[in-house]
Order: structure tokens, then C-alpha cells, then sequence
């Protein structure tokens, strides 16, 4: 190496090294953010941290963390995503009707997954094909998605889908359930969540993703510098491809898991839940500029949501305000990217 190219190295990597302590130190601070609001809430209500509460958070972190995951994908490669919540909503009524037209239970839930990637492939190919901004093609797909939802359902919700329906988002490992002396069963150890186990596989499965394998390094390179990546010879577009595909059949399992736990299909959920899952992303330090995001800070962010959500709601703060105050938190978290990136 030349000794100016020694001399323009060394400051890009001093560079890197100042980016990425400013990145933990952001990580950081979001952790000890999500460690007093426990504290914070705790004090003013002691059920708080009860066992019973602390698996509501869980339910309940646990389709913003899916949508969060997918989320990450799409903001890193310099996009965004706004159609998954109604993606939910569609991928939910698809499994309802098939499992209302015979179809077994897991096949039904594989397909509505399914139509939630073929949701994303949509949007991808929107984007790359037709050169079509995100910001439109994905609120193009939003409406479109919520309007099949409640054609296909005429509005109405579908139930009656059976108990093994219900056993994703209901069942938990490890419960431990006795028969009481008046013949009614009495639990003894609620058990982990099945939603909270499938949040944490599909979250170390997208962290490998994206630091070990090539398609997380193209997802990094793409919204780092897109020309720089189309010249050292990334396929742009497929990747974005396969970024908004993981989104929608993320958004697909969401849906799963959600109505799952309802043991109704309600082709009006998922509404704002868009909302939620950039949060959690831009919380957790993902860049809406692009190029920079992970697994881990996302999951810290659905989690400050999660339990910035239930904590008010046990403090009987309406639903308006909850909305203001987790509003006022994604515009401090993107300031603080802004400053960052201006440094």
C-alpha cells in the first residue's frame, strides 16, 4: 500500500471505529431507556412485574418485534415498508378462509404466510421495475391489501376456526397445570409463550442473516452506497427484492400469530401497526437514511414499545395519549440519528 493510501485509510477507519461507538453507545442508551421505564412503571403500579403482566408484554412485544425484524431489513437497504400491517390483515384472512374451506390448520397458516412474501415480492418489484419511490409503492399495496382483506371477508370477522387454530398464539411451553379439588384446572407455571420462542428464532435467524450471510452483507451494501454496490458487482434489485419479500411474509406471520390469538380472523387489525414496527427499528438505531441497522437495537425498541404500552395502559393513560407520547419518542430517536449522521 502506497503512502497515500495509507493516509486516506487511516482516517476512514478511524471513521468507522468513532460510527460504531457512537452506535452501541446509542444501543446503549435505548437499553437503560427500556431499564427505567420497568423500574418507572413498577413503582407506580406493583403488578406490573408480575409473572401474568410480564407475558402480556411478552404477547404483546411480540408482533411489533416480527414486524420490527422485517422492518430493519427494509430501512437498512435505504427503504421503507408501510404496508404491513394491512399485509397482516390479508395474510390472516387468507388462513381463515382456507382453513374455513377444509384446508388443515398448518398448511392454511404456511399459505397466508406465504401470501404476505408474495405481498412483498409485489412491492419489490413495484420498486425496482417501475422505479416507483417506496414511500408510494408501499402505500399503494397498503390500500390494496386491506381492500382484499375486506372484500374477501365482506367486513365481517371469521370465526369458528377451531381450537388447534388458536394453539400458536395461546400455548406455551412448559405450562404446568394441576386439576383443583373443584374439579376446574388451576396453573401452576403459565410457561413460555410460543409467540415470544418464535420472536426470539426468527430474530437470531435475521441477526445471522445479516451479519453472516451474503445477502445481509448485499442488504448493508445496498444502503450504504447503491452505485458503489451495483459497481462492485451486487444485484441491486434482487436484493431489494428479497429485503421487501422478507418484510411481507414477516408481516405474514405477524398476522398468524395475531389472530391466532384472537381464534378470530379480523380482517381490520394491523391497523397502524406499520407505525410500531418503524419505531421499534428507528429506537433501536436503524438509520432511515440507510445502511445502518440490526436485529438486536430493533428488538430493545419493540420492547420499549411493548412496555411503554402496557405500562400506561395499567396506569389508565387513554390510548390518544399512548399515541402522542411513543409519536414524540420516534421523533427524539430520529433527531438523535440526524445529529449523528451530521457529525
Amino acid at each position: 500500500m502506497s503512502q497515500v493510501e495509507k493516509a486516506s485509510a487511516e482516517p476512514l477507519g478511524q471513521r468507522g471505529r468513532i460510527e460504531g461507538v457512537s452506535r452501541l453507545a446509542q444501543k446503549l442508551a435505548a437499553l437503560v431507556t427500556l431499564l427505567a421505564l420497568i423500574v418507572a412503571f413498577s413503582f407506580g403500579n406493583p403488578a406490573f412485574l408480575s409473572i401474568n403482566n410480564g407475558l402480556t408484554v411478552l404477547l404483546q412485544t411480540s408482533i411489533i418485534g416480527l414486524l420490527g425484524i422485517g422492518m430493519t431489513l427494509v430501512i437498512v437497504t435505504g427503504g421503507i415498508d408501510l404496508s404491513v400491517g394491512s399485509v397482516l390483515a390479508l395474510s390472516g384472512t387468507v388462513c381463515g378462509l382456507l382453513i374455513q374451506g377444509g384446508l388443515p390448520v398448518v398448511p392454511a397458516m404456511g399459505l397466508g404466510v406465504a401470501t404476505g412474501a408474495l405481498c412483498g415480492v409485489f412491492n419489490g418489484l413495484v420498486i425496482t421495475k417501475l422505479r416507483i419511490t417506496p414511500f408510494v409503492a408501499t402505500l399503494g399495496m397498503m390500500l390494496i391489501a386491506r381492500g382484499l382483506a375486506l372484500q374477501l371477508t365482506g367486513a365481517a370477522p371469521i370465526s369458528r376456526l377451531g381450537e388447534t387454530f388458536g394453539l400458536l398464539g395461546n400455548g406455551a411451553l412448559f405450562r404446568v397445570v394441576e386439576m383443583g379439588e373443584n374439579g376446574f384446572p388451576r396453573v401452576i407455571f403459565p410457561g413460555v409463550p410460543y409467540p415470544a420462542i418464535l420472536l426470539l428464532v426468527v430474530a437470531l435467524l435475521a441477526a445471522y442473516l445479516l451479519r453472516r450471510r451474503q445477502l445481509g452483507r448485499h442488504i448493508y451494501a445496498v444502503g450504504s452506497n447503491e452505485d458503489a454496490a451495483r459497481l462492485s458487482g451486487v444485484n441491486v434489485d434482487r436484493t431489494k427484492i428479497a429485503a421487501y419479500a422478507l418484510s411481507g411474509g414477516l408481516a405474514g406471520l405477524a398476522g398468524m400469530v395475531l389472530m391466532s390469538r384472537l381464534i378470530t380472523v379480523q380482517p381490520n387489525e394491523g391497523v397502524m401497526a406499520e407505525l410500531d414496527a418503524i419505531a421499534a427499528a428507528v429506537i433501536g438505531g436503524a438509520s432511515l437514511m440507510g445502511g445502518v441497522g440490526n436485529i438486536s437495537g430493533t428488538m430493545i425498541g419493540a420492547f420499549i414499545i411493548g412496555v411503554l404500552r402496557n405500562g400506561l395502559n395499567m396506569a389508565g393513560v387513554s390510548s390518544f395519549i399512548q399515541q402522542i407520547v411513543i409519536g414524540l419518542v420516534v421523533i427524539g430517536a430520529v433527531y438523535v440519528d440526524q445529529l449523528r449522521n451530521r457529525r
